[in-house]
């Protein structure tokens, strides 16, 4: 069974005056590699959690059994920060040093090597276009916005990974106006409503629309008009899209995390994938006195 570490937050309500309530607690003063790893995962619907499992290579398989489910990045980082057995994973722009990041493969999960592509959780979110349609106008006001210093700002504050050099400030033209269709990937829906957002903010006649249904609907649309920029969480497939061209607005990193009681600093692609891996068999990964030092 799942089990949920948002379960227990509000019991201490249901207690009238003067009763009290004592919480069990984890033991996590020590770390025994000989008990079972405490296997932290996102809620269903996480795009981190889908664009993790695709990047590990279990895309559209269930939770192993006994996973906590935690709700959001506050939660992952409370779980393992307070759980010496845990494993998680997050964006790694809102991991903070409270508990550790691990290597993947003997690479360390920083901005330089995704930015590189030696670190292998990690993928680009790009915007294809015709490029017929974003030659003047509306369009190619917001394809300049995208590389703005406004925009790399907003990229980074959200966890993601800015892989523009040198951007300038995006300077508002006051006379322009019109629409904005865009729809695809729900990876890079959320960032993407925030840019849109300060957009409209900057171009007050300009209104944005964002719609998900997934990168293949991004594919689709841009290629075939539905949308003036399709949204791709993946590298850009010409034969998908012939008619398009497109722009790697940022990087998703996914960082794999640990408690620091846990003496490991490194994992492998593969352990990580039989951690995971609900179909794993005999494979499976359970203790962390299983996983390759």
């Amino acid at each position: 069974m799942k089990k949920s570490v948002m379960a227990a937050l509000s019991l201490t309500l249901a207690f009238g005056a003067g009763a009290s309530f004592t919480a069990c607690k984890k033991d996590t003063a020590t770390f025994d590699e000989n008990k079972n790893i405490s296997v932290v995962v996102r809620e269903d619907g996480s795009g981190t959690k889908s664009a993790f499992m695709e990047l590990i290579g279990l895309k559209g398989k269930a939770d192993v059994s006994g996973a906590i489910v935690a709700t959001g990045t506050t939660a992952v980082l409370q779980e393992v920060k307070g759980n010496s057995l845990a494993i998680a994973y997050d964006s790694l722009g809102f991991v903070t040093d409270e508990v550790k990041l691990l290597n993947v493969d003997g690479v360390a999960p920083t901005v330089a090597n995704i930015k590189n592509g030696t670190y292998k959780i990690s993928r680009p979110l790009n915007v294809i276009y015709q490029a017929s349609r974003v030659s003047s106008g509306v369009n190619a006001a917001f394809l300049t916005y995208l590389q703005s210093a406004q925009a790399q700002k907003i990229i980074s504050e959200k966890g993601y990974v800015s892989t523009k050099e040198n951007a300038v400030q995006y300077v508002a033209d006051p006379a322009l106006s019109g629409e904005i269709k865009i729809s695809g990937s729900t990876s890079l829906k959320p960032l993407m409503e925030f840019l849109a957002e300060e957009f409209e903010t900057l171009q007050k006649n300009v209104s944005v629309s964002v719609a998900g249904g997934g990168s293949g609907t991004g594919y689709n649309d841009g290629q075939n008009g539905v949308s003036d920029f399709g949204m791709i969480s993946e590298a850009f497939n010409s034969s998908k899209a012939s008619n398009c061209t497109y722009y790697e607005v940022a990087k998703d990193g996914i960082a794999v995390i640990i408690n620091k009681a846990n003496p490991l600093n490194s994992i492998s692609l593969a352990d990580l994938k039989n951690i995971y891996d609900c179909d794993a068999g005999d494979n499976a990964i359970k203790t962390w006195a299983k996983v390759s030092k």
